[in-house]
């Protein structure tokens, strides 16, 4: 799980990142200064990137056994602006808090 649970930490900062630059920068330029140009590529770039949140999300839910219902809530996370570091977060304490501990072997068995 912890390599998923990497994957989907790096991928949902990646994507909140890209779409709110899209939406705080892009949008304002492309609407109040007739620039699209930013809208163009951060826009393409947060779609594909979109797709590898998805991915990394429906792993990281198969391996720790989600609901799909959870499953698609934390998916959806990607397409609201700072929601998808809201999830992170909150997934990552609770995947945190429901880990097992390992209790370490003695030195010399």
């Amino acid at each position: 799980m912890g390599g998923a649970l990497t994957r989907y930490r790096v991928i949902a900062w990646i994507v909140g990142v890209a779409l709110a630059v899209l939406v705080l920068i892009g949008m304002p330029l492309k609407y109040a200064f007739d620039e699209p140009i930013v809208v163009a590529v951060v826009g393409t770039a947060h779609g594909w990137l979109y797709l590898l949140y998805l991915a990394a999300t429906f792993d990281l839910g198969r391996r720790v056994d989600w609901p799909l219902k959870r499953m698609l809530l934390v998916m959806l996370a990607g397409t609201v602006p700072f929601v998808s570091f809201v999830a992170e977060r909150k997934v990552t304490r609770e995947l945190a808090a429901t880990a097992p501990t390992r209790t370490p072997e003695p030195v010399g068995r």
